[in-house]
């Protein structure tokens, strides 16, 4: 029986976290009222949080747009490459330096490499000049490459793969496995709660990363989504006028709306892909794996 002091801190996190969570859900609400509001109606100020003047105009017209759908195609093909080859970095690195010293006597001295390049970088114009000089610019590997050793992610896996219990592994080796088999069939599947949640953060990051497609893609053409959406949102004209558009077709279409169709749109895949993920967060790690 939960005593009333109990229940009313229950009560009060509970109300807490609601409200947290409708703040960050208002302005995604109101983004996609608009998206579906009328122009003239978004104009007037008359949309909050539910459509005025439904419409689907705006969607219709950006899902014509080929420029959109070419960003969309060279996202998702950073975000997979991005993903698989920072995920391989992070397993490969995570894993030696997770030993101890006695195991790999250089373990220190590497990880402070790595840690040094957390506290310290080359600068933007070096790393320009770099992509540059290796000729990735305008190349999807431009947008992959340089980013693709996270640092942060190492460390937290290497922490993840020191807080298992050695014993699994030294079982492992005595049956004749080596490091490649301990860390595929050991490591690797005693890890899917910190893996998955390593491989959310890599995702949301490829996802929304758009200021190196900005500074590394000189045609537009390949632009990332992100970077796309950015520059249709720093420009004020989205929408060009012709003779063949009907003034009803121009009524129920403006640059707010049809930025938040597209706003709305790129941010649906991350929505949709996040719930899958989540759910490795609240798992339990290892679960009577040492037998006493």
């Amino acid at each position: 029986m939960e005593s009333i002091p109990r229940k009313v801190f229950l009560g009060f996190n509970y109300t807490f976290f609601i409200l947290i969570s409708l703040l960050c859900l208002f302005p995604l609400i109101h983004v996609l009222a608009v998206s579906f509001s009328s122009s003239d109606a978004v104009t007037a100020g008359l949309v909050k949080f539910w459509p005025v003047e439904f419409t689907t105009r705006s969607y219709e017209y950006m899902l014509n747009k080929p420029e959109f759908f070419q960003s969309m195609v060279i996202t998702v093909q950073r975000v997979i490459l991005g993903t698989v080859f920072g995920l391989l970095l992070c397993l490969t690195i995570a894993y030696p330096l997770s030993k101890e010293v006695k195991a790999f006597r250089l373990r220190t001295y590497y990880a402070w490499f790595f840690v040094f390049t957390i506290l310290f970088n080359g600068g933007l114009i070096p790393g320009y000049m770099v992509v540059r000089n290796l000729g990735l610019l305008d190349s999807i590997w431009a947008l992959i490459l340089p980013s693709a050793v996270n640092v942060f992610n190492i460390l937290l896996m290497l922490n993840f793969f020191r807080a298992l219990p050695k014993e699994l592994e030294e079982s492992a080796f005595i049956d004749g496995a080596g490091h490649w088999t301990a860390l595929w069939r050991i490591y690797l599947p005693l890890s899917l709660p910190s893996f998955a949640t390593i491989t959310l953060f890599t995702i949301v990051y490829h996802w929304n990363s758009w200021f190196d497609g900005l500074i590394f893609m000189n045609k537009p053409e390949n632009y990332p989504l992100s970077t796309y959406l950015q520059n249709i949102i720093m420009s004020g004209n989205l929408i060009n006028i012709t003779s063949s558009q009907s003034l009803e077709q121009l009524k129920d279409i403006s640059d707010r709306t049809a930025k938040a169709a597209q706003i709305f749109i790129g941010t649906l895949p991350i929505l949709i892909v996040y719930p899958f993920l989540q759910r490795f967060f609240i798992h339990g790690i290892v679960l009577g794996s040492v037998k006493e």
